[in-house]
């Protein structure tokens, strides 16, 4: 999109790739989660869970699968490598501070011990009673034994999936926004029909999380703004047209704009909205901001209090 009065390509570019280290503009963020018979630390840093109560996951695994208890953390640091690139994860995860998702960690432990056993770090569906086949024989009976280990299957791959997103929910918003910033720069990073494919997940995603940043920074109605993917690396476009009930902000925006900026804090700076990062770090780093609609973004230096709460980062011009 290039409207009239719009903005782009003359504009300074943003020329590294989407997934080139998203989240240097992030601090590290930490929290405590039931492990065994006590409580140890999760932390995230540079792109990647950190467990430092467990140097060797690799043994702890063996550990597991030979009958010994697996440790949760672990299990976490499974569930966050499953869902990296999960698309689903941006329609469940928060939309932005003022919109918390609470999963205390009571109830990832009430999902654990209802309707699943765990056993050597595999979930497994429980019953008061076996099930029971009422086929004769035959082939009719194959068939029949066939569906109910796929029903098993589906049911298991269900419940795994409802107690990952519970568990990296309870993490708290810090990583659940963490996670985001991840899934979208990963299919970012992806190009052409890879990409296409994603495109209806990232654009509802870009929307529903930009919607509210652009109602503080032009009093905008939510449902009044509209985005599409911009193909370039570069930012795209941006138009304010219309009046009353047929009032439109659009935005033209690359897929990255969701890790690179939103998830990183920067969605809105003082009175611009960021619509690229230029030289990213933490806590200074240069963005490029928008004024007003339809305007050339500049560039700003901008930085962040390093003592404020690393979960939000905060960052001024």
């Amino acid at each position: 999109m290039n409207p009239p009065g719009g903005s782009g390509g003359s504009s300074p570019r943003d020329d590294r790739a989407p997934n080139d280290q998203w989240f240097t503009c992030l601090p590290s963020c930490q929290t405590q989660v039931p492990c065994g018979t006590g409580r140890h630390t999760v932390r995230w840093e540079a792109g990647s869970l950190v467990l430092p109560s467990h140097p060797d996951i690799e043994g702890e695994l063996v550990l597991a699968a030979l009958g010994g208890d697996r440790p949760r953390c672990v299990d976490l640091a499974q569930a966050w490598a499953r869902h990296a690139d999960d698309l689903s994860v941006l329609a469940i995860g928060p939309r932005g501070p003022d919109d918390r998702i609470t999963v205390d960690w009571e109830d990832v432990l009430a999902a654990d011990q209802t309707g699943t056993a765990v056993y050597s770090g595999s979930y497994l569906p429980t019953r008061s009673t076996p099930m029971r086949l009422a086929s004769p024989s035959g082939p009719t009976l194959a068939r029949a034994g066939a569906r109910q280990r796929q029903m098993q299957a589906e049911q298991l791959k269900s419940q795994q999936r409802r107690n990952d997103v519970l568990s990296l929910l309870a993490l708290g918003y810090g990583f659940q926004v963490r996670l985001i910033g991840q899934v979208a720069a990963a299919h970012a990073a992806r190009g052409g029909e890879e990409q296409a494919g994603s495109g209806p997940a990232l654009i509802a995603a870009i929307t529903g999380r930009l919607a509210p940043v652009a109602e503080e920074w032009l009093g905008i109605d939510p449902d009044q703004v509209e985005v599409d993917l911009h193909a370039a690396r570069s930012w795209g476009a941006s138009e304010l047209s219309g009046y009353g009930r047929d009032r439109r902000l659009r935005l033209s925006l690359p897929a990255g704009w969701l890790a690179r900026v939103w998830a990183c804090g920067l969605a809105r700076v003082g009175r611009h909205l960021v619509v690229g990062v230029l030289e990213p770090g933490w806590p200074r780093a240069r963005v490029l901001g928008l004024r007003s609609p339809g305007a050339q973004p500049e560039p700003l230096d901008v930085h962040a209090d390093p003592d404020g709460p690393a979960d939000v980062p905060h960052w001024e011009v």
